[in-house]
């Protein structure tokens, strides 16, 4: 019995072992995000009880789709991760999962995915969902080795979640629903250029053109992310009506400027220790805005 049980453990060891690796190819750091706005686009647009199987149902689809996507970008992606330091150990540079078992994992996760959106929950959050995919494979991936527009272009798959959760609840896509994704569209100018800041080095390694080559300094960048920042500030208290008054705009402005803060310092420095602080402050500023707007649904 005791040498049957050292046999199978180094087996167990590897299995498990693989299974992490498909697991990391999901991307699940980024999904945390996804599922939290997407739950927020379902809320914010039921009307009357909130339905959660509804709301599950639009969770799991959309979880599985965002994890294809993941999935087939570090497929596409593979040969340059593996020339940046902070991807270089992913399982498929690495060689620890083969580039067809990934490229398999990832169209079963995004059709089964969409097939679930449409089946469990309506057609028009599949078809955002599928968009987003496509959009976000066959648009912005490719042009991240040509354009440091891709975050623009990146930025609209990016608030995607935002409608398939309010598509999720309402079948149907309004004003409200439009502004919510302005918001989230808006947020990821400063989180990932200040992420481009602190990784200049190694995206530059892989050929990836993050940020534009005249801005050696960083100084075009750093005012970027000011003025998307006020942009989003703003953008967040416009709706001044039925909002919760002052409590409401007093919340949204004291998030603001704890942003704003850590934005205004990395205006005056180049100190990737301070784009790092940007990001870790965008991080925790959108969840804040997310549950006031919650918290005073009208």
């Amino acid at each position: 019995m005791a040498t049957t049980n050292l046999m199978a453990n180094p087996t167990s060891q590897k299995l498990a072992s693989k299974l992490g690796d498909y697991y990391t190819l999901t991307k699940p750091e980024v999904n945390l995000l996804i599922l939290m706005t997407t739950s927020a686009g379902y809320y914010l647009a039921s009307r009357g009880p909130l339905r959660i199987a509804g709301l599950v149902n639009t969770l799991v689809g959309t979880l599985l789709v965002a994890s294809g996507t993941a999935t087939l970008n570090q497929w596409m992606e593979r040969v340059w991760d593996g020339q940046m330091r902070r991807t270089a150990n992913r399982p498929l540079p690495a060689g620890r999962l083969g580039t067809r078992e990934a490229f398999l994992f990832g169209m079963l996760l995004s059709v089964t995915g969409g097939l679930y959106l449409a089946l469990a929950v309506n057609l028009l959050s599949a078809i955002l969902a599928v968009s987003t995919l496509l959009s976000y494979l066959l648009v912005y991936t490719p042009l991240k080795r040509k354009t440091p527009l891709c975050t623009l272009m990146g930025a609209f798959p990016g608030a995607m979640p935002t409608l398939i959760g309010w598509a999720g609840a309402s079948a149907a896509i309004d004003r409200q629903a439009w502004y919510l994704f302005s918001i989230l569209f808006l947020w990821q100018f400063p989180h990932f250029l200040a992420i481009a800041l602190m990784y200049r080095d190694d995206y530059a390694r892989a050929g990836y053109r993050m940020l534009p080559d005249f801005d050696r300094d960083s100084r075009f960048t750093r005012a970027e992310i000011v003025g998307f920042t006020v942009i989003l500030i703003v953008t967040t208290m416009l709706p001044l009506v039925g909002r919760g008054g002052s409590i409401y705009l007093a919340g949204m402005f004291l998030a603001g400027a704890f942003l704003l803060y850590h934005v205004a310092k990395l205006l005056q420095s180049t100190s990737k220790a301070l784009a790092g602080r940007v990001v870790h402050a965008s991080v925790i500023y959108l969840p804040v805005v997310l549950i006031l707007m919650i918290a005073w649904k009208v």
